[in-house]
């Protein structure tokens, strides 16, 4: 399931962002790719063994583990890691599939965080394949984008001014996307059933079918 989710990020959160950023050295983003990524990656990312790198990652976690459509949509156990990109003019990231694990987990459900003015840049799309073809994504900041890690993405050329995100993976407690999407879809719909109707017997059905699908696909 491919979701876009609104206000991740508080306003002072993304200035913190954006100042922490600005006094921080980045790398080569090669250094971060294996090398068939790494063939068409041109990035660069921001140091992770920096202090306040680290402060940064932790900031957008938090707010990830507080934002309630995420904790419904993704089922995280744990995020794995959180990488802060810059793309350039002329930078780009061909397709590819990210690694089955990264930071030492599996990787679930990949995020694209973007921090800042979609009029910053022009390029610079978030290209994600699935069976309706490609799907072009470029947010305004504190949006965020999840999509599954099993997918074909990529990351179209910058051609003018500069992109900033934060791109993270999650391992997920729900391992199959297709169970993922049927438990947000029933949830979904229990939630709109108590809004019009209040509490009742049809809600706690539903509530008792997404526990018991939990219980029985929940990998712990």
């Amino acid at each position: 399931m491919i979701l876009c989710i609104a206000d991740v990020l508080k306003a002072s959160e993304i200035e913190t962002a954006r100042e922490i950023l600005a006094g921080v050295d980045f790398i080569d983003g090669k250094a971060t790719a294996g090398p068939i990524a790494g063939g068409v990656k041109r990035n660069e990312e921001a140091a992770a063994d920096d202090e306040a790198v680290g402060r940064l990652a932790r900031m957008t976690a938090n707010a990830l583990f507080q934002n309630g459509l995420f904790q419904l949509a993704v089922q995280p156990k744990t995020i794995t890691t959180i990488i802060f990109s810059r793309y350039g003019e002329g930078m780009a990231y061909g397709s590819h599939v990210d690694a089955p694990t990264i930071g030492g987990a599996r990787a679930d459900v990949s995020f694209t965080l973007f921090l800042n003015d979609t009029a910053d840049y022009d390029g610079g799309e978030l290209a994600i394949e699935d069976t309706q073809g490609e799907q072009l994504v470029k947010l305004p900041p504190g949006e965020m984008i999840t999509y599954p890690s099993t997918s074909l993405h990529r990351v179209t050329p910058v051609t003018r001014g500069v992109r900033l995100c934060a791109v993270g993976w999650v391992r997920s407690l729900i391992r199959e996307p297709a169970a993922r999407e049927i438990l947000y879809d029933l949830e979904m719909t229990r939630n709109a059933i108590y809004q019009k109707n209040g509490p009742g017997r049809e809600v706690d059905l539903l509530m008792k079918s997404i526990l018991n699908l939990q219980r029985r696909w929940m990998d712990d």
